[in-house]
């Protein structure tokens, strides 16, 4: 006779049971791995979106690395705390100050720069003393006209007799932006362009507002100037302007802070 194997009922049972257990559990396992897999994509978005600040945060780095304006010298924070900026100084004693605090070696420009009270405001000035630029005054003839077709401008203000005005026509995309285009309302079109020139090399200036913004910018002379020619021709333009129109003022030179000026209106 064979070996004979005892089974129990109750065994079976439990192995069934177990078995069904293992293969339940063995299913979960499946179920976890394939959620984990499809999860991965999301993960890896989530590292990404993570990380995203990082990454944002050196490019605005960068851009503002790139955009921003460096910081001032020494000399002019020297400068700077020369100037009481919440005072309104006289203009005789702001031209004083702007002398005691140069720093620059080169002659430097003095500027005044306005907020008024409207856009378009516009004119034209001949200061009582000369600001020491070179303004460059050309009449247009046949050389004017070719140097044109070639791209070469060397002029500052450019006048003309009205019978150049056909030929010009075809240089006004190029010479209107610059704002050396002729026109009547700049009195540079004229019968006696030898007449007008002769004026604007006396030192005629044309000034008007940002063409968006009620401001307006002007040079009047050189740092190097008498204090009393630097105030003439600050009171002449000031007066050209109209103090009524003016909410603010301030004198500055090139590389000196602005100093806030008080206007007899």
């Amino acid at each position: 006779m064979g070996k004979i194997k005892t089974r129990f009922i109750g065994d079976t049972d439990l192995e069934e049971k177990q078995k069904k257990e293992q293969k339940a559990r063995a299913y979960e396992k499946k179920l976890e791995k394939k959620a984990s897999v499809e999860k991965a994509p999301e993960d890896k978005s989530e590292v990404k979106s993570e990380t995203a600040p990082k990454k944002i945060k050196s490019n605005k780095k960068a851009e503002s690395k790139k955009l921003g304006s460096r910081p001032h010298s020494n000399n002019y924070q020297k400068a700077k705390k020369m100037v009481d900026k919440n005072k309104i100084y006289t203009l005789e004693e702001a031209i004083k100050l702007l002398k005691e605090i140069k720093y620059a070696k080169f002659d430097e420009s003095i500027e005044l720069h306005f907020n008024v009270d409207e856009t378009g405001l516009k004119g034209e000035i001949e200061l009582p003393h000369s600001t020491g630029k070179t303004v460059r005054v050309a009449i247009v003839d046949d050389k004017i006209l070719a140097n044109l077709e070639k791209g070469l401008i060397d002029f500052d203000i450019l006048i003309t007799h009205p019978s150049f005005m056909p030929k010009l026509a075809k240089f006004a995309k190029v010479l209107g932006p610059k704002g050396l285009m002729p026109n009547p309302k700049a009195g540079t079109i004229s019968p006696k362009p030898e007449e007008v020139a002769k004026k604007f090399q006396k030192g005629t200036l044309r000034w008007k507002t940002e063409a968006k913004f009620p401001l307006i910018h002007q040079m009047i002379g050189k740092i190097s100037f008498e204090d009393k020619a630097l105030m003439e021709n600050a009171k002449a333009f000031i007066l050209a302007v109209g103090a009524s129109h003016i909410t603010q003022a301030v004198i500055k030179s090139t590389m000196s802070p602005g100093i806030k000026i008080e206007l007899d209106k």
